[in-house]
């Protein structure tokens, strides 16, 4: 990759002051379709919830380029990227193309910004590679498709960006880097990207026997992943133990230049892919423990289904990132924003709960961490030699 092939308005010589939010108006009204779980609002609800709150003024907001192919091509193959700008082109794709790029399908359908979207969720991961070459926080909500395969979509990712982030990071001088996931389901694009790197610790807990099943217990990326499928029902108490047992000891022990967290919103209990029963004070409890962890921090965004779940949580990411305090109740225009917010076609949109409007913070979930949990942080501990 070069810096000719990704504009960017600022100079990366200097460590970030302050986070910066990469973010970009492609997000409003773009859409995978009225029967798609992607077809709710998200990035845009927290542009627009963070503004509302006084948290994003314009000299931490980073507008978001397109990448161009020739920087997609550091992972991507160039037949896949052409096959996605003629599906834009054309909006349909033949046969041929279904069959060998997965594009078309339910899961994977072609939409109006079908290469716009996704190469300028990509454009800002790769650009947040080059900003944080010095060091800092990037916040890139857009970004998590984390299932992303070289030559073809995969789980409702046309492009994997946190590869992509990583690999900028690499270009531009870092080497250690560990990347951290949260989501409900596991990285599989990302875990193929980095198999037996050892310059890359990946750590995923996701629900086990969700889509796409893969990441089990055994399975160690060729020696880069410590992967810990989690029950039904993983709640905030169990997301504690395992940060406090395994996430925070394995990061200290491999001692990365820079940490990716890819933040997906569909391991709360509100989000209607996953069974997990955690609340969003788990999700800002992760964000702030790896904040300190390396010089360098990107956080993504991921899953997440719910609109408001989505959008409360991550606007409290970005709260946790500016060490912002968290309002007991939202003022009366992010109320109203939220109140706009539509979940048609789902039986979660016919009845909103009030606090869905008027607060971020959910109600936390404790709860006992059960055996199995204890048993599968003792044993990933044992492979990485931590105890």
């Amino acid at each position: 990759m070069h810096n000719s092939t990704l504009p960017t308005s600022k100079s990366n010589s200097d460590v970030l002051a302050v986070p910066v939010f990469i973010g970009s108006e492609i997000y409003r009204g773009s859409s995978y379709g009225l029967a798609h779980p992607l077809r709710v609002p998200r990035v845009s609800t927290v542009m627009d919830l963070t503004r509302a709150l006084g948290w994003l003024p314009s000299s931490q907001f980073q507008l978001s380029p397109r990448a161009k192919p020739a920087a997609l091509e550091l992972w991507h193959s160039r037949d896949y990227i052409a096959a996605l700008q003629a599906a834009e082109h054309a909006q349909k794709v033949s046969a041929e193309v279904k069959a060998r790029h997965h594009i078309g399908t339910i899961s994977n359908p072609v939409f109006p910004e079908i290469f716009r979207r996704p190469a300028t969720a990509a454009g800002g991961s790769l650009l947040a590679g080059e900003r944080l070459a010095d060091g800092g926080v990037i916040y890139n909500p857009a970004g998590g498709t984390h299932h992303g395969m070289p030559d073809r979509a995969n789980g409702f990712c046309y492009l994997n960006d946190p590869v992509l982030a990583m690999l900028s990071l690499r270009h531009n001088g870092v080497q250690r880097i560990a990347y951290v996931d949260i989501d409900a389901h596991h990285p599989d694009g990302v875990e193929h990207g980095f198999a037996g790197d050892e310059q890359v610790l990946m750590i995923s807990t996701h629900e086990e026997n969700l889509w796409p099943k893969t990441g089990t217990l055994a399975d160690d990326g060729e020696g880069s992943a410590l992967n810990l499928p989690v029950p039904r029902g993983f709640n905030d108490s169990e997301m504690g133990y395992v940060l406090e047992e395994l996430i925070l000891p394995a990061l200290a022990d491999f001692r990365p230049e820079a940490i990716v967290l890819q933040c997906g919103a569909d391991a709360v209990t509100e989000d209607p892919l996953a069974h997990l029963d955690l609340s969003n004070n788990a999700h800002w409890t992760v964000v702030a423990a790896l904040k300190d962890m390396s010089p360098r921090y990107l956080v993504l965004g991921g899953g997440g289904y719910n609109p408001w779940s989505v959008g409360r949580l991550w606007c409290g990411v970005w709260a946790t990132l500016n060490g912002h305090e968290i309002p007991d109740y939202l003022p009366e225009v992010a109320e109203n924003l939220l109140r706009r917010l539509e979940f048609k076609g789902h039986r979660l949109g016919r009845n909103p709960p009030d606090h869905w409007f008027t607060t971020l913070r959910d109600t936390p979930r404790p709860g006992p961490v059960r055996d199995q949990i204890r048993e599968s942080v003792r044993i990933l501990r044992r492979r990485r030699g931590l105890s």
